[in-house]
């Protein structure tokens, strides 16, 4: 045993290892790993926002029913947007871009379709509160981010530059860049990712649960943050990937989102300042209308209107005065 572990480099006993495989074998049934794993995040995810929208008071089952929809539409534009952003890849081979169960999703794509299917559906349901339910809903996305990106250890991708780490991923030589043909541990970004997304969870739990977000400030919020991590990520990945004037296309993605969050964050919050001014406007106007005594003008003594200015009231007032003091009697 103990020339067994001789043998064995130092950096692999403190690295984690690379997969057995990438599929499970079922009989005459095989399963990717990759697509396993993406299907574990949709499951937690429809959990999480269903008990934390059933705890808002909606109806636990509108999260399955948007889920139905938004999920596939989730699917469609990861897809697009790695074929539009890595479109070299499929130029010889286009009917390679249509196999959805293949890997390469871009996860921007995704999370732009798929929000937005959720909230057409949401509307169809004739959801009234959509600011309640993306507070409810956004926090579970992250949550299913970080367990989609398991898929990525069992396809051996997106990692960043060698690295002698304790985490440090260890690659097989077929999936290692050619420059690091030599190197077998490598910083594994995909997990880098994972984690900053259950931070990011954690963090809009808890933003919401203090009330410290406006409504509205949800989403923003969720997509500045995802941009900061994202970009992170992007910065120390070695993988090849389309560029703009010599930058990362997730890098103007990411760039954009914080941009974009940062606008919708302060936009999201005025228009929250204007409209509980408008509804206490209401409100008050509202208690002037409801029977409350908003009669103005000079009164006498004794309390009662004082319309001839004298200070001796109105003949009326000084009948009923008259009556209340024989009664006094």
């Amino acid at each position: 045993m103990t020339a067994i572990l001789a043998a064995i480099p130092p950096n692999v006993l403190a690295a984690i290892p690379a997969p057995p495989s990438s599929t499970l074998e079922l009989g005459p049934l095989t399963i990717r790993f990759y697509g396993l794993m993406i299907a574990f995040g949709v499951i937690a995810a429809v959990t999480i926002a269903a008990r934390r929208w059933e705890a808002r008071g909606g109806h636990p089952d509108d999260i399955s029913s948007i889920a139905i929809w938004a999920v596939p539409a989730g699917l469609v534009g990861a897809r697009l947007y790695h074929v539009i952003t890595d479109n070299q890849r499929y130029r010889d081979a286009w009917l390679e871009a249509v196999k959805i169960w293949r890997p390469g999703l871009g996860i921007p794509g995704g999370l732009l379709l798929g929000v937005s299917a959720g909230v057409w559906v949401a509307h169809k349901r004739g959801i009234r509160d959509i600011n309640g339910l993306l507070a409810a809903a956004i926090p579970a996305i992250p949550v299913a981010q970080a367990i989609g990106r398991l898929g990525n250890w069992f396809n051996q991708e997106i990692f960043g530059p060698p690295s002698d780490l304790p985490w440090a991923l260890r690659v097989d030589p077929e999936f290692r860049p050619a420059q690091y043909a030599e190197n077998e541990t490598f910083h594994p970004a995909f997990l880098y990712e994972g984690l900053f997304n259950l931070c990011l969870a954690a963090v809009l739990i808890f933003l919401d649960a203090r009330r410290w977000l406006k409504p509205g400030q949800m989403v923003p919020t969720w997509i500045f943050g995802y941009g900061v991590g994202r970009f992170l990520v992007e910065a120390i990945r070695t993988d090849a990937a389309t560029e703009i004037f010599g930058i990362r296309v997730n890098h103007w993605i990411s760039g954009t989102a914080v941009v974009v969050g940062i606008i919708w964050f302060v936009w999201a919050g005025r228009r929250a300042d204007r409209m509980a001014a408008t509804a206490a406007t209401t409100a008050t106007g509202a208690d002037g209308a409801d029977g409350s005594d908003t009669t103005s003008g000079p009164r006498s003594a004794d309390g009662a209107i004082d319309s001839n200015g004298d200070g001796t009231g109105d003949a009326k007032a000084d009948e009923a005065g008259d009556a209340k003091a024989d009664g006094d009697r």
